[in-house]
Protein backbone atom coordinates (compact mmCIF):
# COMPACT_ATOMS: atom_id res chain seq x y z
CA UNK A 1 0.00 0.00 0.00
CA UNK A 2 1.24 3.37 -0.16
CA UNK A 3 -0.16 7.05 0.72
CA UNK A 4 0.21 9.15 3.55
CA UNK A 5 -2.03 9.94 6.88
CA UNK A 6 -1.85 12.30 9.22
CA UNK A 7 -2.52 10.68 12.54
CA UNK A 8 -4.69 13.24 15.52
CA UNK A 9 -5.38 12.22 18.71
CA UNK A 10 -4.54 13.81 22.30
CA UNK A 11 -4.01 10.29 23.77
CA UNK A 12 -0.68 9.15 22.88
CA UNK A 13 -0.99 5.32 23.27
CA UNK A 14 -3.66 6.19 20.39
CA UNK A 15 -1.48 7.67 18.39
CA UNK A 16 1.54 5.04 18.45
CA UNK A 17 -1.09 1.92 17.81
CA UNK A 18 -2.44 3.91 14.63
CA UNK A 19 1.15 4.53 13.36
CA UNK A 20 2.34 1.32 13.77
CA UNK A 21 -0.72 -0.97 12.86
CA UNK A 22 -0.79 2.16 9.48
CA UNK A 23 2.87 2.23 8.87
CA UNK A 24 2.97 -1.57 9.16
CA UNK A 25 0.48 -1.82 5.98
CA UNK A 26 3.00 0.45 3.77
CA UNK A 27 1.04 3.46 4.63
CA UNK A 28 3.58 7.38 5.55
CA UNK A 29 2.16 8.26 9.06
CA UNK A 30 2.79 11.62 10.90
CA UNK A 31 1.18 11.79 14.26
CA UNK A 32 0.45 15.06 16.38
CA UNK A 33 -1.83 15.50 19.50
CA UNK A 34 -4.28 18.14 18.51
CA UNK A 35 -6.33 20.11 15.99
CA UNK A 36 -3.20 22.79 16.10
CA UNK A 37 -0.66 20.90 15.52
CA UNK A 38 -2.49 19.44 12.78
CA UNK A 39 -2.82 22.58 11.13
CA UNK A 40 0.93 23.18 11.69
CA UNK A 41 1.78 20.17 9.78
CA UNK A 42 -0.39 20.14 6.71
CA UNK A 43 0.93 24.06 6.51
CA UNK A 44 4.25 22.26 5.32
CA UNK A 45 3.09 19.15 4.30
CA UNK A 46 0.49 17.35 1.73
CA UNK A 47 -1.51 14.01 3.66
CA UNK A 48 -3.66 12.54 1.35
CA UNK A 49 -6.20 11.10 4.18
CA UNK A 50 -6.43 13.11 7.80
CA UNK A 51 -7.71 10.59 10.64
CA UNK A 52 -8.41 12.64 13.24
CA UNK A 53 -10.56 11.90 16.82
CA UNK A 54 -13.40 13.92 17.54
CA UNK A 55 -12.97 14.90 21.21
CA UNK A 56 -9.96 16.59 21.85
CA UNK A 57 -8.63 19.64 24.07
CA UNK A 58 -8.69 22.95 22.24
CA UNK A 59 -10.01 22.67 18.66
CA UNK A 60 -12.39 19.63 18.26
CA UNK A 61 -11.86 17.57 15.21
CA UNK A 62 -15.44 18.73 13.88
CA UNK A 63 -13.80 22.16 13.94
CA UNK A 64 -10.54 21.27 12.42
CA UNK A 65 -12.59 19.25 9.58
CA UNK A 66 -14.43 22.43 8.89
CA UNK A 67 -11.02 24.23 8.58
CA UNK A 68 -9.84 21.90 6.14
CA UNK A 69 -12.76 21.84 3.94
CA UNK A 70 -12.96 25.39 3.89
CA UNK A 71 -9.55 25.76 2.55
CA UNK A 72 -9.11 22.38 0.50
CA UNK A 73 -12.42 20.81 -0.28
CA UNK A 74 -10.22 17.69 -1.72
CA UNK A 75 -9.12 16.71 1.97
CA UNK A 76 -10.33 13.48 2.61
CA UNK A 77 -11.50 12.78 6.63
CA UNK A 78 -12.00 9.87 8.74
CA UNK A 79 -13.57 10.94 12.39
CA UNK A 80 -12.74 8.78 15.30
CA UNK A 81 -15.36 9.17 17.93
CA UNK A 82 -16.13 6.96 21.38
CA UNK A 83 -19.54 4.75 21.63
CA UNK A 84 -21.19 7.58 23.33
CA UNK A 85 -20.84 10.50 20.53
CA UNK A 86 -21.78 8.25 17.24
CA UNK A 87 -24.57 10.79 16.84
CA UNK A 88 -21.57 13.67 16.29
CA UNK A 89 -19.60 11.49 14.25
CA UNK A 90 -22.61 11.14 11.99
CA UNK A 91 -23.28 14.93 11.71
CA UNK A 92 -19.21 15.36 10.53
CA UNK A 93 -20.34 12.99 8.22
CA UNK A 94 -23.02 15.10 6.71
CA UNK A 95 -20.57 17.94 6.55
CA UNK A 96 -18.33 16.09 4.60
CA UNK A 97 -16.33 13.34 6.38
CA UNK A 98 -15.76 10.19 4.41
CA UNK A 99 -16.80 7.53 7.69
CA UNK A 100 -16.18 7.47 10.99
CA UNK A 101 -14.56 4.84 13.20
CA UNK A 102 -15.66 3.66 16.90
CA UNK A 103 -13.48 3.57 19.56
CA UNK A 104 -11.98 1.65 20.67
CA UNK A 105 -11.05 0.96 17.14
CA UNK A 106 -10.86 -2.69 15.77
CA UNK A 107 -7.57 -3.35 13.45
CA UNK A 108 -9.53 -4.71 10.61
CA UNK A 109 -12.25 -1.97 10.55
CA UNK A 110 -9.49 0.63 10.43
CA UNK A 111 -7.54 -0.88 7.78
CA UNK A 112 -11.12 -1.56 5.67
CA UNK A 113 -12.44 1.88 6.73
CA UNK A 114 -8.89 3.74 5.47
CA UNK A 115 -8.03 0.77 2.40
CA UNK A 116 -12.22 2.55 1.09
CA UNK A 117 -10.79 5.90 1.97
CA UNK A 118 -7.68 5.93 -0.30
CA UNK A 119 -9.91 4.02 -3.38
CA UNK A 120 -12.36 7.26 -3.11
CA UNK A 121 -9.04 9.49 -3.08
CA UNK A 122 -8.55 7.39 -6.28
CA UNK A 123 -11.42 7.99 -7.93
CA UNK A 124 -11.31 11.96 -6.89
CA UNK A 125 -7.84 12.08 -8.36
CA UNK A 126 -8.82 9.87 -11.69
CA UNK A 127 -12.08 12.53 -12.22
CA UNK A 128 -9.92 15.31 -12.01
CA UNK A 129 -7.65 14.30 -14.43
CA UNK A 130 -10.29 13.37 -16.85
CA UNK A 131 -12.34 16.62 -16.35
CA UNK A 132 -8.91 18.24 -17.48
CA UNK A 133 -8.23 16.08 -19.79
CA UNK A 134 -11.91 16.70 -21.46
CA UNK A 135 -10.97 20.73 -21.60
CA UNK A 136 -8.02 20.04 -23.30
CA UNK A 137 -9.72 17.32 -25.78
CA UNK A 138 -12.24 20.03 -26.50
CA UNK A 139 -9.99 22.82 -26.65
CA UNK A 140 -7.68 20.94 -29.17
CA UNK A 141 -10.01 19.07 -31.66
CA UNK A 142 -12.77 21.11 -32.43
CA UNK A 143 -11.67 25.18 -30.80
CA UNK A 144 -7.94 24.99 -32.68
CA UNK A 145 -8.42 27.38 -36.07
CA UNK A 146 -9.19 30.78 -37.35
CA UNK A 147 -11.95 30.37 -39.16
CA UNK A 148 -14.44 32.42 -38.45
CA UNK A 149 -17.01 29.55 -38.49
CA UNK A 150 -15.05 28.02 -35.65
CA UNK A 151 -14.36 31.19 -33.53
CA UNK A 152 -18.17 31.34 -33.54
CA UNK A 153 -19.09 28.26 -32.61
CA UNK A 154 -16.56 28.70 -29.66
CA UNK A 155 -18.61 31.94 -28.62
CA UNK A 156 -22.14 30.03 -28.66
CA UNK A 157 -20.53 28.07 -26.43
CA UNK A 158 -19.78 30.07 -23.89
CA UNK A 159 -22.96 31.91 -24.16
CA UNK A 160 -25.04 28.72 -23.52
CA UNK A 161 -22.81 26.75 -21.20
CA UNK A 162 -24.30 28.20 -18.09
CA UNK A 163 -27.57 27.88 -19.02
CA UNK A 164 -30.12 24.42 -19.13
CA UNK A 165 -31.70 25.31 -22.67
CA UNK A 166 -31.41 22.40 -25.21
CA UNK A 167 -29.06 22.62 -27.65
CA UNK A 168 -29.33 20.77 -30.95
CA UNK A 169 -25.67 20.58 -32.74
CA UNK A 170 -25.77 20.28 -36.57
CA UNK A 171 -22.77 18.29 -38.27
CA UNK A 172 -21.68 16.05 -40.84
CA UNK A 173 -20.13 12.78 -38.98
CA UNK A 174 -16.64 13.57 -37.71
CA UNK A 175 -16.78 17.37 -37.17
CA UNK A 176 -16.53 16.77 -33.02
CA UNK A 177 -20.45 16.72 -32.25
CA UNK A 178 -20.13 14.89 -29.13
CA UNK A 179 -17.16 17.34 -28.29
CA UNK A 180 -19.21 20.28 -28.44
CA UNK A 181 -21.76 18.79 -26.23
CA UNK A 182 -19.39 17.77 -23.49
CA UNK A 183 -17.62 20.96 -23.37
CA UNK A 184 -21.11 23.09 -23.05
CA UNK A 185 -21.81 20.28 -20.10
CA UNK A 186 -18.29 21.21 -18.33
CA UNK A 187 -18.72 24.63 -18.85
CA UNK A 188 -22.38 24.49 -16.81
CA UNK A 189 -23.42 24.10 -13.23
CA UNK A 190 -23.93 20.69 -14.08
CA UNK A 191 -20.41 20.13 -14.62
CA UNK A 192 -20.12 17.65 -11.51
CA UNK A 193 -23.11 16.01 -12.76
CA UNK A 194 -22.77 12.84 -15.07
CA UNK A 195 -22.87 13.18 -18.88
CA UNK A 196 -24.65 10.50 -21.16
CA UNK A 197 -24.23 9.82 -24.31
CA UNK A 198 -26.18 7.43 -26.65
CA UNK A 199 -26.02 6.96 -30.50
CA UNK A 200 -29.58 6.72 -31.51
CA UNK A 201 -28.58 4.93 -35.21
CA UNK A 202 -26.74 2.08 -32.82
CA UNK A 203 -29.61 0.99 -30.85
CA UNK A 204 -31.99 -1.29 -32.29
CA UNK A 205 -35.80 0.72 -32.14
CA UNK A 206 -36.99 -2.38 -29.90
CA UNK A 207 -34.35 -1.72 -27.47
CA UNK A 208 -33.98 2.04 -27.72
CA UNK A 209 -36.78 3.14 -24.60
CA UNK A 210 -35.42 0.49 -22.60
CA UNK A 211 -32.00 2.09 -23.13
CA UNK A 212 -33.53 5.69 -22.29
CA UNK A 213 -36.16 5.07 -19.88
CA UNK A 214 -35.04 2.12 -18.06
CA UNK A 215 -37.63 -1.35 -17.53
CA UNK A 216 -39.03 -3.13 -14.46
CA UNK A 217 -38.04 -6.59 -13.84
CA UNK A 218 -40.16 -9.29 -15.97
CA UNK A 219 -41.23 -6.20 -18.63
CA UNK A 220 -40.48 -7.94 -21.62
CA UNK A 221 -38.47 -10.93 -22.52
CA UNK A 222 -34.97 -10.82 -20.72
CA UNK A 223 -35.87 -8.29 -18.54
CA UNK A 224 -34.30 -10.17 -16.11
CA UNK A 225 -33.61 -7.01 -13.30
CA UNK A 226 -34.97 -3.69 -12.89
CA UNK A 227 -32.90 -1.47 -14.91
CA UNK A 228 -32.06 1.98 -14.77
CA UNK A 229 -32.44 4.06 -18.20
CA UNK A 230 -29.93 6.81 -19.19
CA UNK A 231 -32.30 9.87 -18.65
CA UNK A 232 -32.62 8.78 -14.73
CA UNK A 233 -29.00 8.19 -14.52
CA UNK A 234 -28.14 11.51 -16.19
CA UNK A 235 -30.18 13.14 -12.93
CA UNK A 236 -29.39 16.36 -13.10
CA UNK A 237 -26.43 16.31 -15.57
CA UNK A 238 -26.48 16.29 -19.28
CA UNK A 239 -28.00 13.52 -21.75
CA UNK A 240 -26.19 13.39 -25.46
CA UNK A 241 -28.75 12.20 -28.05
CA UNK A 242 -26.65 11.91 -30.85
CA UNK A 243 -27.75 11.00 -34.19
CA UNK A 244 -31.64 12.15 -33.23
CA UNK A 245 -32.71 11.65 -36.82
CA UNK A 246 -32.43 7.83 -37.02
CA UNK A 247 -35.09 7.63 -33.74
CA UNK A 248 -38.29 6.66 -34.95
CA UNK A 249 -41.29 8.72 -34.70
CA UNK A 250 -43.32 6.47 -32.18
CA UNK A 251 -40.06 7.18 -29.44
CA UNK A 252 -39.95 10.63 -30.54
CA UNK A 253 -43.55 10.89 -29.28
CA UNK A 254 -42.21 9.51 -25.80
CA UNK A 255 -39.13 11.90 -25.61
CA UNK A 256 -41.33 14.76 -26.41
CA UNK A 257 -43.35 14.01 -23.25
CA UNK A 258 -40.35 13.38 -21.17
CA UNK A 259 -39.08 16.92 -21.70
CA UNK A 260 -42.55 19.07 -21.47
CA UNK A 261 -43.27 16.72 -18.29
CA UNK A 262 -39.75 16.46 -16.95
CA UNK A 263 -40.63 12.95 -15.96
CA UNK A 264 -40.64 9.35 -17.32
CA UNK A 265 -41.85 6.09 -16.95
CA UNK A 266 -39.75 3.08 -17.07
CA UNK A 267 -41.00 0.28 -19.69
CA UNK A 268 -43.20 -1.75 -17.49
CA UNK A 269 -43.59 0.72 -14.53
CA UNK A 270 -46.61 2.43 -13.40
CA UNK A 271 -44.73 5.40 -11.37
CA UNK A 272 -43.82 8.83 -12.88
CA UNK A 273 -40.39 9.28 -12.30
CA UNK A 274 -39.41 13.19 -12.00
CA UNK A 275 -36.13 14.06 -13.61
CA UNK A 276 -33.86 17.35 -14.41
CA UNK A 277 -31.54 16.96 -17.49
CA UNK A 278 -30.39 18.79 -19.72
CA UNK A 279 -30.57 17.23 -23.48
CA UNK A 280 -28.46 17.84 -25.94
CA UNK A 281 -28.99 16.38 -29.01
CA UNK A 282 -27.10 16.17 -32.86
CA UNK A 283 -28.05 15.01 -36.55
CA UNK A 284 -26.20 15.08 -39.58
CA UNK A 285 -29.23 14.86 -41.42
CA UNK A 286 -31.77 18.43 -42.53
CA UNK A 287 -34.59 17.71 -40.05
CA UNK A 288 -36.77 20.58 -41.31
CA UNK A 289 -36.89 18.22 -44.74
CA UNK A 290 -37.50 15.13 -42.45
CA UNK A 291 -40.23 16.91 -40.84
CA UNK A 292 -41.86 17.49 -44.57
CA UNK A 293 -41.18 13.69 -44.84
CA UNK A 294 -43.09 12.91 -42.21
CA UNK A 295 -40.30 11.23 -40.47
CA UNK A 296 -39.47 13.76 -37.57
CA UNK A 297 -41.72 15.40 -35.06
CA UNK A 298 -42.36 19.30 -35.95
CA UNK A 299 -42.87 19.52 -32.07
CA UNK A 300 -40.19 17.59 -30.90
CA UNK A 301 -37.79 19.43 -33.36
CA UNK A 302 -38.68 23.18 -32.41
CA UNK A 303 -38.34 21.46 -28.22
CA UNK A 304 -34.70 20.59 -29.45
CA UNK A 305 -33.80 23.43 -31.48
CA UNK A 306 -33.74 25.90 -28.44
CA UNK A 307 -30.46 27.12 -29.18
CA UNK A 308 -28.55 25.52 -32.79
CA UNK A 309 -24.90 25.06 -33.44
CA UNK A 310 -23.51 24.16 -36.68
CA UNK A 311 -20.01 22.78 -37.09
CA UNK A 312 -18.68 23.41 -40.31
CA UNK A 313 -17.48 20.63 -42.16
CA UNK A 314 -13.06 20.31 -42.44
CA UNK A 315 -13.02 20.57 -46.14
CA UNK A 316 -14.27 24.85 -45.36
CA UNK A 317 -11.85 25.42 -42.50
CA UNK A 318 -9.08 26.55 -45.28
CA UNK A 319 -5.79 26.93 -43.34
CA UNK A 320 -7.00 25.17 -40.00
CA UNK A 321 -6.25 21.89 -41.44
CA UNK A 322 -2.74 22.64 -41.58
CA UNK A 323 -2.97 23.89 -38.05
CA UNK A 324 -4.71 20.47 -36.86
CA UNK A 325 -2.33 18.62 -38.41
CA UNK A 326 0.59 20.22 -36.98
CA UNK A 327 -1.54 19.49 -33.70
CA UNK A 328 -1.53 15.98 -34.87
CA UNK A 329 1.33 15.27 -35.45
CA UNK A 330 2.86 16.69 -32.12
CA UNK A 331 0.29 14.53 -29.57
CA UNK A 332 1.64 11.37 -31.76
CA UNK A 333 4.69 12.03 -32.02
CA UNK A 334 4.99 11.99 -28.54
CA UNK A 335 2.64 9.50 -27.99
CA UNK A 336 5.03 6.75 -30.24
CA UNK A 337 8.36 8.58 -29.06
CA UNK A 338 8.98 8.67 -32.73
CA UNK A 339 10.71 12.55 -33.30
CA UNK A 340 9.89 14.24 -36.93
CA UNK A 341 10.33 17.64 -38.14
CA UNK A 342 6.73 18.77 -39.72
CA UNK A 343 4.98 17.52 -42.71
CA UNK A 344 6.61 17.76 -45.98
CA UNK A 345 4.87 20.42 -48.36
CA UNK A 346 4.18 18.12 -51.01
CA UNK A 347 2.27 16.34 -48.57
CA UNK A 348 0.83 19.32 -47.03
CA UNK A 349 -0.58 20.18 -50.20
CA UNK A 350 -2.53 16.74 -50.95
CA UNK A 351 -3.59 17.18 -47.19
CA UNK A 352 -5.07 20.71 -47.86
CA UNK A 353 -6.51 19.61 -50.93
CA UNK A 354 -8.49 16.46 -49.80
CA UNK A 355 -12.35 16.95 -49.22
CA UNK A 356 -12.11 14.96 -46.07
CA UNK A 357 -15.23 13.49 -45.70
CA UNK A 358 -14.86 11.85 -42.44
CA UNK A 359 -13.66 15.45 -40.94
CA UNK A 360 -11.60 15.74 -38.25
CA UNK A 361 -11.95 12.93 -37.00
CA UNK A 362 -10.63 11.23 -40.32
CA UNK A 363 -7.91 14.21 -40.37
CA UNK A 364 -6.45 12.55 -37.09
CA UNK A 365 -6.39 9.31 -38.05
CA UNK A 366 -4.61 9.71 -41.18
CA UNK A 367 -2.12 11.91 -39.36
CA UNK A 368 -1.52 8.86 -36.74
CA UNK A 369 -1.06 6.80 -39.74
CA UNK A 370 1.49 9.08 -41.30
CA UNK A 371 3.67 9.10 -37.87
CA UNK A 372 3.87 5.85 -37.84
CA UNK A 373 4.56 5.13 -40.84
CA UNK A 374 7.10 7.53 -42.14
CA UNK A 375 10.34 6.72 -42.66
CA UNK A 376 12.43 10.20 -43.07
CA UNK A 377 12.17 13.02 -40.31
CA UNK A 378 8.73 14.06 -41.77
CA UNK A 379 5.70 13.00 -43.17
CA UNK A 380 5.65 12.26 -46.62
CA UNK A 381 2.73 11.71 -49.46
CA UNK A 382 3.77 8.42 -49.71
CA UNK A 383 3.18 8.26 -45.75
CA UNK A 384 -0.76 8.91 -46.44
CA UNK A 385 -3.19 6.52 -47.14
CA UNK A 386 -4.19 5.79 -50.80
CA UNK A 387 -7.47 7.67 -50.82
CA UNK A 388 -5.87 11.14 -49.98
CA UNK A 389 -3.03 11.28 -52.74
CA UNK A 390 -5.20 9.88 -55.07
CA UNK A 391 -7.98 12.15 -55.19
CA UNK A 392 -5.39 14.66 -55.66
CA UNK A 393 -3.97 12.98 -58.74
CA UNK A 394 -7.34 12.78 -60.04
CA UNK A 395 -7.91 16.70 -59.89
CA UNK A 396 -4.22 17.42 -61.47
CA UNK A 397 -5.34 14.99 -64.26
CA UNK A 398 -8.27 16.67 -65.61
CA UNK A 399 -7.96 17.25 -69.28
CA UNK A 400 -9.88 20.83 -69.72
CA UNK A 401 -7.99 24.53 -69.52
CA UNK A 402 -9.92 27.09 -67.37
CA UNK A 403 -12.46 29.45 -68.87
CA UNK A 404 -12.01 32.63 -68.09
CA UNK A 405 -15.03 33.06 -65.85
CA UNK A 406 -13.47 30.22 -63.89
CA UNK A 407 -15.69 27.03 -62.89
CA UNK A 408 -17.37 25.68 -60.11
CA UNK A 409 -15.73 22.91 -58.34
CA UNK A 410 -18.86 21.82 -56.65
CA UNK A 411 -21.21 21.87 -60.14
CA UNK A 412 -18.19 20.26 -62.06
CA UNK A 413 -17.76 17.26 -59.48
CA UNK A 414 -21.61 16.84 -59.56
CA UNK A 415 -21.67 16.69 -62.84
CA UNK A 416 -18.79 14.42 -63.13
CA UNK A 417 -20.64 12.13 -60.31
CA UNK A 418 -23.75 11.80 -62.33
CA UNK A 419 -22.44 10.76 -65.44
CA UNK A 420 -20.71 8.52 -64.04
CA UNK A 421 -23.61 6.79 -61.93
CA UNK A 422 -25.10 6.94 -65.55
CA UNK A 423 -22.52 4.74 -66.97
CA UNK A 424 -22.19 2.43 -64.46
CA UNK A 425 -26.41 1.77 -64.58
CA UNK A 426 -26.71 3.14 -60.75
CA UNK A 427 -24.46 1.22 -58.68
CA UNK A 428 -21.49 2.58 -56.58
CA UNK A 429 -19.28 -0.13 -56.79
CA UNK A 430 -18.80 0.17 -60.76
CA UNK A 431 -18.73 4.24 -60.60
CA UNK A 432 -16.46 4.71 -58.05
CA UNK A 433 -13.44 3.45 -60.15
CA UNK A 434 -14.20 5.21 -62.91
CA UNK A 435 -14.20 8.43 -60.22
CA UNK A 436 -11.09 7.16 -59.28
CA UNK A 437 -12.90 7.37 -55.41
CA UNK A 438 -13.36 4.45 -52.72
CA UNK A 439 -17.16 3.08 -52.67
CA UNK A 440 -17.05 4.86 -49.14
CA UNK A 441 -15.67 8.36 -50.35
CA UNK A 442 -19.08 8.08 -53.24
CA UNK A 443 -21.15 6.89 -50.95
CA UNK A 444 -20.80 10.27 -49.14
CA UNK A 445 -20.86 12.38 -52.77
CA UNK A 446 -24.07 10.73 -53.56
CA UNK A 447 -25.59 12.14 -50.12
CA UNK A 448 -24.05 15.60 -49.90
CA UNK A 449 -25.06 16.33 -53.05
CA UNK A 450 -28.45 14.72 -53.13
CA UNK A 451 -27.84 12.62 -55.98
CA UNK A 452 -30.21 9.80 -56.70
CA UNK A 453 -28.67 6.15 -57.33
CA UNK A 454 -31.39 5.26 -59.99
Amino acid sequence: MSGSILIVDDEKGQRDILTAILQKQGYATAAVPGAREALAELADKEFDLILTDLKMQGMSGMELMETLLTDNNRQCVVMMTAHGTIDSAVEAMKKGAFDYLEKPLEREDLLLTVKRAFEHIGLLHENAVLHRKLKETMAISNMIGEHPKIKEVARIIGKIAPTSSTVLIYGESGTGKELVAKAIHDGSPRRDKPFFAINCAAIPDTLIESELFGHEKGSFTGAASREIGLLEASQGGTIFLDEIGEMNVAMQAKLLRAIQEKEIRRVGGKVNIPIDVRIISATNRDLEAEIKKGNFREDLFYRLNVIRVTLPPLRERGNDIATLADFFLEKYSAASGIALNGISKPALKILMNYSWPGNVRQLESVIERGVLMAESDQILPEDLPAEVHEEMANITKLPFEFPPQGISIEELERDLIIKAMERADGIISKAAPLLGMSYKTLQYRLEKFGIERS
